[in-house]
């Protein structure tokens, strides 16, 4: 398996092209874990799922059933993630990247699908990766190979490392309750104990719920370890999915472009191209 190493000043990220177009590390200076570390067997497996952070492409979360409806036809995809019935986080966690270019501080990744296997439509999607000494930029895109309007969406899954004393602020005006297997039932305002507008630990806190809203801009703060994160999205990303599981050592922040279960209402047009930034900023307190 090969890595791509990107250093600059003090950060440092690792990508596994050939699982799922992941980052496998994220460090600040020689022993802050940014991003959780994926393992060996994480790495050799040639899926993102277990990686630091994976792409969504091209569709974010969960369809339910697999049933999607598309120019009045209804589509029946088929589960694609261990232990869960409905399609989740579309293909590219799970195919090789090819590597389009790479240097000390930089690398361009692309995957291309071919609409026979997963989903059922054309694309090419692109991950761009620029180190500089206090952040990581990452582009994300992708282009409709069909010569019609079909559903696309993208969506980045970095899974941060988390302390007792973490923290978490970010803006969003509603979310989307859910049901036992995670599919959204209905939105509703942010009530009191999900509100991140004023910086709050997220260990106490479980949530696996879809927001909308986001103003583009997230603060994560590990007090103990002096460090500060700005996590900034370009458009299209107006969505975030907030996963604190219970008892983890991690949590998600995931900067999406559409509601969990909504990437058929979010076309594309034939050869138009879906593309955004999301900027991993770092600082001491």
């Amino acid at each position: 398996m090969t890595l791509l190493s990107l250093r600059a000043g003090r950060l440092a990220v690792d990508l596994a092209p050939s699982s799922g177009g992941s980052i496998v590390r994220f460090t600040a200076g020689e022993s802050i874990n940014v991003l959780r570390p994926a393992s060996a067997e994480a790495i050799a497996s040639g899926r993102g799922n277990d990686a630091s952070c994976y792409p969504l492409v091209p569709f974010s979360n969960r369809i339910a059933n697999g049933r999607l409806a598309v120019d009045g036809v209804e589509i029946v995809l088929e589960p694609n993630w261990p232990g869960v019935r409905h399609p989740m986080h579309g293909d590219g966690w799970a195919r090789p990247w090819d590597v389009e270019r790479h240097d000390a501080h930089s690398a361009e990744l692309a995957y291309a699908h071919d609409g026979r296997e997963g989903w059922p439509f054309r694309y090419r999607a692109r991950q761009s990766f620029r180190l500089e000494d206090d952040r990581l930029v990452v582009g994300m895109s992708i282009e409709n190979l069909e010569d019609r309007a079909v559903p696309a969406g993208l969506g980045l899954h970095p899974f941060l490392t988390r302390d007792v004393d973490t923290q978490l602020a970010c803006r969003t005006q509603g979310v989307w309750r859910t049901d036992a297997e995670v599919l959204p039932t209905e939105r509703i305002a942010v009530p009191p104990g999900w509100d991140f507008a004023i910086s709050r630990p997220v260990d106490s806190i479980v949530l696996d719920n879809c927001f909308d809203g986001w103003d583009g801009h997230a603060m994560v703060t590990w007090p103990r370890r002096d460090l500060r994160l700005d996590l900034t999205a370009t458009e299209p990303f107006r969505h975030l999915v907030i996963y604190i599981p219970k008892a983890s050592r991690y949590f998600c922040v995931e900067p999406v472009s559409h509601a969990s279960g909504a990437v058929g209402r979010s076309l594309l047009a034939a050869g138009a191209t879906l593309a955004g930034d999301i900027v991993f900023r770092l600082s001491n307190l």
